[in-house]
């Protein structure tokens, strides 16, 4: 993240708390007011009125700039000089990377999931009994009310990786710590960190997602993601809070346990961004005994206690908790058919009386059917 954390400083966070926490001359105080109207105004107007007041020189700050990667950065400017919270400042890092945390994990939802919603979902999702009424806009608002919040959870890890507590490097050949895969593997490990960061992640939130299912923890965290029994890409996010960032947990600890290359590290965290929208879309084109993608995934979702992996199926398999997906998934004309609906809604009623006891109204069939329903007993 130190990488990302320097281009937004350069654009945007070194101008913002260069005007909200300026350096002050010892003669005179922190207006806050004029300091932000001559933010509006034009900074460079009031360099010059500042420069003046201590004797025609800029206040700098003792922080000095060293580039995140050997391979790329972004020059500082004066800005950069020029806060009471220079760039190594906790407090200002942990504010900046929340922000970036909060805005970038918004972006990425909408970018992924509106991409995935017209050219990939199957719209006759929203004929399928289990569909709720207004869904997708539940989704939406569950995965905006949950983002920020997982934000102040997750930015710690951040902060720690930004500060050097993780085995984050920018080069095998000189990563500035000693580490056995490191030191055994060299160049080599540049490649062999992707399947190892899917290997491990996989594990992890195997385990955490099934006890998530835990009736302990079901009702209280779990739940509100199981809502959307025909999920739609914007279904991806939508979790409680605390159930989002456990499951996120293994991603964040992976840095801190085995050496991450640093665009290997942006790369990974969109590539998991992608590939939770993806489970999600409704497009079951993976039919695999290994790929753990849309149609593994909607089992889980329709009988709850199957396909807890991420990625793949191997821990679900040795788990004795795997499902393999119906053929009739994979086939257009029986995809979507009423006897395949009928069957699925049929056997999810009965697995959720299991789960919950009894029947929850918000699995219960949308508005329109009961209508239809009530409308054919009257002509019987």
């Amino acid at each position: 993240m130190d990488v990302v954390l320097e281009i937004f400083d350069g654009f945007v966070f070194d101008r913002m708390y260069a005007n909200l926490l300026p350096l002050s001359p010892s003669v005179s105080t922190f207006d806050p007011i004029s300091t932000i109207a001559a933010g509006f105004k034009g900074y460079a107007d009031h360099n010059a009125t500042y420069a003046q007041s201590i004797g025609g020189e800029f206040a700098r700050s003792g922080w000095q700039f060293t580039p995140a990667s050997a391979s790329f950065h972004v020059e500082p400017s004066e800005f950069a000089y020029m806060s009471r919270w220079d760039r190594d400042n906790v407090y200002r890092q942990f504010v900046s990377l929340y922000i970036l945390t909060w805005l970038f994990g918004m972006v990425i939802y909408f970018l992924c999931a509106t991409l995935s919603y017209i050219f990939v979902f199957d719209h006759a999702t929203f004929e399928h009994p289990k569909y709720l009424k207004n869904q997708m806009r539940m989704e939406i608002r569950q995965t905006m009310e949950s983002i920020p919040i997982m934000a102040v959870f997750t930015v710690p890890f951040f902060v720690a990786e930004v500060r050097g507590y993780s085995f984050i490097y920018d080069s095998a050949a000189n990563p500035g710590f000693g580490h056995p895969f490191l030191n055994w593997l060299g160049g080599w490990y540049n490649l062999l960190q992707f399947p190892l960061f899917i290997m491990f992640t996989d594990f992890c939130i195997y385990w955490i997602h099934r006890g998530l299912h835990h009736p302990f923890v079901y009702k209280r965290l779990h739940k509100p993601h199981h809502k959307w029994i025909m999920p739609t890409p914007y279904a991806s996010h939508a979790f409680h809070p605390l159930d989002g960032y456990s499951q996120s947990v293994p991603y964040h600890l992976f840095p801190f346990i085995f050496p991450l290359q640093k665009f290997a590290y942006i790369a990974l965290f969109t590539f998991i961004q992608i590939w939770t929208v993806m489970i999600h879309d409704g497009e079951y084109v993976a039919n695999s005994p290994v790929i753990n993608g849309a149609a593994c995934h909607t089992m889980h979702h329709l009988y709850f206690n199957y396909n807890y992996g991420q990625f793949t199926t191997l821990w679900d398999r040795l788990g004795g908790s795997y499902r393999k997906p119906n053929m009739e998934l994979f086939y257009k004309e029986t995809k979507m058919s009423k006897d395949e609906w009928e069957r699925q809604t049929k056997e999810m009623e009965r697995m959720v009386k299991e789960v919950e006891g009894e029947d929850d109204r918000s699995y219960g069939p949308p508005e329109r059917l009961v209508k239809h329903a009530r409308m054919s007993k009257k002509v019987q």
